[in-house]
């Protein structure tokens, strides 16, 4: 039997399910930032809860990411509707998320289309032939801290004002969405001044950190996979090109089990409230095909930077010596 024989089992989709999912991590959200503001000039209560406000953000983009990919509930119209509500708390425009997520998708693991990635990857070849600005510009972009701090900063509180592709998602619902958004600011200053304001703004730029670290890691890991075509095989760049991050329970659930990313690549139509016991129960197939990464191994994944087509491997920056060698 193939992976999708057993993947089948779990793509069904429950709106009860859904629904107190969709909900639930709302009250969550809505809960601890009324919370976070209310307790703003405690530290020792504002910061947990600011975190706890940035897991409900991160997991409230999952479920977008669903709806994108009309996962969550059981129609189209449903996990439209129910994107577009989301997509004001989570920074990011429905309709333009899921055209460029669903380019992603097509072309994972795919060295002639890096730019549809969401974090790029640069070849070793390809570094060993940039010059010193281009080396530099890579470095800083692949900084840990510009990465997920100043990336998350810029991806979500500017970027996605007008997100990559808008002209071909539509301009119309991202504007719609920008005023939204807008909106939404405008009642938190209105509830509760620059107070509100700031413990918002917090909450956001934490969930973007978080969100960029696990982006990162589903994708860069040192054996991950990169091919061009045609002997690129779509379905273990999906299995061995995206990891499954063991990072604990408490994980699983702060961020909708998007940490099994091998399998959501392979068969997006599993709901997120399933991939966890999808992965659990058939991981006796998986094992040859897919990459588990533990806290360890996430840690140390920041470390690799440049993908080495001869060995199959993503690399760190090679010593001195080495690129003066790889240059002579």
């Amino acid at each position: 039997m193939s992976v999708r024989d057993y993947t089948k089992n779990y793509i069904g989709k429950d709106n009860r399910i859904a629904a107190a999912s969709y909900f639930g991590t709302f009250a969550v959200y809505f809960a601890t930032l009324w919370a976070a503001i209310h307790w703003a000039a405690t530290w020792w209560a504002v910061v947990p809860l600011v975190v706890l406000n940035a897991f409900a953000g991160v997991r409230l983009y999952v479920l977008q990411h669903d709806c994108g990919h009309a996962s969550l509930f059981e129609t189209r119209r449903q996990n439209d509707l129910a994107g577009y509500g989301l997509s004001v708390f989570t920074l990011t425009p429905y309709w333009a998320m899921r055209h460029n997520h669903n380019l992603h998708h097509a072309h994972v693991g795919n060295l002639d289309f890096r730019e549809d990635g969401e974090i790029y990857t640069m070849t070793l070849a390809e570094w060993n032939q940039a010059g010193f600005g281009k080396r530099l510009y890579y470095r800083l972009y692949r900084n840990p801290f510009v990465l997920m701090l100043v990336g998350g900063i810029f991806v979500y509180f500017l970027r996605y004002r007008w997100p990559k592709n808008t002209l071909k998602a539509g301009i119309a619902g991202v504007l719609a969405h920008n005023l939204a958004l807008a909106a939404w600011i405008g009642a938190i200053w209105l509830a509760a001044g620059a107070t509100g304001l700031a413990v918002w703004a917090a909450t956001a730029v934490v969930a973007g950190v978080i969100g960029v670290f696990l982006v990162y890691l589903q994708h860069n890991f040192e054996d991950t996979h990169w091919d061009r075509r045609p002997d690129l095989d779509p379905s273990v760049a999906a299995l061995k090109g995206s990891s499954a991050l063991d990072l604990g329970w408490w994980w699983d659930l702060g961020t909708g089990n998007i940490a099994y990313h091998d399998i959501h690549h392979y068969d997006p139509r599993i709901p997120s409230y399933r991939l966890r016991k999808c992965h659990r129960e058939i991981g006796h197939v998986l094992a040859p095909q897919t990459n588990i990464v533990k806290w360890p191994q996430a840690i140390a994944s920041f470390r690799l930077k440049l993908w080495d087509e001869d060995k199959g491997k993503l690399v760190p920056f090679p010593g001195a010596r080495q690129a003066n060698l790889a240059t002579a």
